[in-house]
């Protein structure tokens, strides 16, 4: 079953893919998207699942067949997996073409069994680096070896494994090739990722942390013969293949290369906030439609029409004048990625 187009922006576009943010709470501290003291919502302000599980199924029922759960990191929620379970059920009568999480992988070994159960085919693990000195440091909270066996546990599981690199200067440059081997020997594709400038991350400085993909690309260049592909997951990433090894390798440009023309995608927050771009500080504000109308979805469904019809055109990043233009307020964590 295919979902009739519903949701159509102001410049045509569909939006179908909702990205759901399930909780700010995550086991590091990365630090390009959180300072190491993070101050988090109170519980209060928090969707309950149930209430997660009607927005989400609202947004199902016009039209989203793509849903991604993000955090923070995701399964860290108390909880979560009794809403893997109830969102399976959109699986199962075909509304829902594909549900799927970017984590960090540090609860992977303990759930990965059990998002296969749900319907969960692939996701996205978010790692920079395989040295375990380095993985401390930029995680300050994270532990390499918990991770990895959090991605065999995964890829034993029947999950389709993709890896998410955020390119940082000075840290993990001298990685790259080693990187694309490690995934290639484990048949799992690899997205790089620019850093974008997102809350305040205390002594970090994104202009210090910013590698530009364009030359990332033309260092992948020099050692694999590099094949455009039309191909698409859905996101923004842009895609080629190695011919060596066919293996994807995507790029998330937001700075080098705008992907806003075919943006299909609004997100979720976990206080129901819902953002239609990631680059804009706009809002609309679910949650109270949400709770003033427990026993009716209508007003929810116009809010959402409401705020699809708002969407901007696209995000204001820009790293050209040597500051980081169209930085945003909030911590990429609140957003969801």
């Amino acid at each position: 079953m295919t979902n009739t187009p519903k949701l159509i922006d102001p410049f045509a576009r569909e939006i179908n893919y909702l990205r759901v943010s399930v909780t700010d709470r995550c086991d590091f501290r990365c630090v390009y998207c959180m300072s190491e003291n993070m101050t988090f919502l109170p519980k209060a302000e928090l969707l309950t699942l149930e209430e997660l599980d009607r927005l989400c199924s609202a947004f199902i029922s016009q039209g989203v067949n793509k849903l991604r759960i993000t955090g923070g990191e995701p399964l860290v929620r108390r909880g979560i997996m009794t809403f893997f379970q109830n969102m399976s059920r959109h699986l199962e009568s075909g509304a829902l073409g594909e549900l799927t999480l970017t984590t960090n992988g540090s609860q992977l070994a303990k759930y990965a069994d059990e998002l296969a159960a749900c319907g969960v085919k692939r996701i996205n693990v978010s790692l920079d680096t395989l040295d375990t000195d380095k993985f401390a440091r930029i995680t300050r909270w994270g532990r390499l070896a918990q991770v990895l066996n959090g991605i065999d546990a995964a890829l034993n599981a029947g999950l389709r494994v993709k890896i998410n690199t955020v390119a940082l200067k000075g840290f993990n440059e001298d990685e790259l090739e080693t990187l694309v081997r490690w995934c290639a020997d484990r048949d799992m594709d690899l997205t790089f990722i620019e850093v974008m400038p997102m809350g305040d991350i205390g002594n970090e400085d994104r202009l210090d942390q910013y590698w530009s993909l364009k030359d990332l690309r033309a260092r992948l260049a020099k050692t694999w013969d590099l094949i455009e592909s039309d191909e698409r997951s859905g996101g923004p990433a842009r895609y080629v293949r190695l011919s060596q090894t066919n293996q994807k390798i995507g790029f998330i440009t937001p700075l080098t290369h705008n992907f806003c023309e075919s943006c299909n995608r609004v997100r979720l927050t976990c206080t129901g906030q819902l953002f239609q771009c990631l680059g804009q500080e706009d809002e609309s504000d679910l949650r109270s439609v949400l709770r003033d109308n427990p026993d009716d979805d209508a007003p929810l469904i116009r809010a959402i029409h409401g705020a699809i019809a708002t969407k901007p055109k696209g995000h204001d990043f820009d790293y050209s004048r040597q500051r980081a233009d169209g930085q945003m307020t909030r911590h990429m964590s609140h957003t969801g990625g």
